[in-house]
């Protein structure tokens, strides 16, 4: 079965979603990434998979579930970190992030029956998901991170290797305090949405 795995940095303060600060302070940024992170990983934990690998900066803390393994992210770039996280898996794998607490399970069951890879576009141009039947870590290495042509280059690079490329649904990365209420208002009974209330409510 597919590996899930999930990219994510342990929800410190002035170490995560700093782009959310201002309106928000840093601690207060650091417990919405906590309560992203927290329904990302109730997702991938509702969702069938034969192994699920939390793939990480800094420590686990009570936020995470059982029934993931915990893996350190290496060192350099998002694009060699996402590498490695492909080149610990010998089977198909499904890697999302932690920044759309809005997604489900329904989008994390994948088929690569009639596939090579899944493809999940991002608004801000990046991605939210890769899946790949047969991980090949080259095919993330060297591409432009944090960009708006990220995505285009990485499916690109799929497409290009003659993969048969099926497309998930577009989704909004929680950046900026604009993209958190957009976020909150699709999953308004996830933890994320309630955390983002009480933020709000603090200010």
């Amino acid at each position: 079965m597919t590996t899930l795995l999930v990219i994510a940095k342990e929800p410190r303060p002035g170490r995560v979603k700093t782009r959310l600060t201002p309106p928000f302070s840093p601690e207060q940024a650091a417990s919405l990434a906590e309560a992203a992170l927290a329904d990302t990983l109730r997702a991938v934990a509702a969702a069938p998979a034969g192994r699920r690998v939390l793939v990480l900066d800094g420590r686990p803390g009570p936020w995470l579930p059982p029934g993931f393994d915990v893996v350190p992210q290496c060192a350099g770039g998002l694009d060699a970190r996402l590498a490695d996280a492909f080149a610990r898996c010998s089977g198909p794998a499904l890697l999302i992030g932690m920044d759309t607490p809005q997604v489900t399970p329904d989008l994390l069951t994948v088929d690569f029956a009639d596939c090579d890879a899944y493809f999940g576009p991002a608004e801000d141009g990046g991605f939210w998901a890769l899946g790949l039947a047969r991980p090949e870590p080259a095919l993330l290495r060297g591409v432009p991170m944090s960009s708006p042509v990220t995505g285009a280059v990485q499916r690109e690079r799929l497409v290009t290797a003659g993969l048969r490329v099926r497309d998930l649904p577009r989704l909004r990365d929680v950046d900026t305090a604009a993209d958190a209420h957009a976020v909150a208002a699709l999953a308004p009974h996830g933890a994320f949405a309630a955390r983002l209330a009480d933020c709000a409510a603090a200010r």
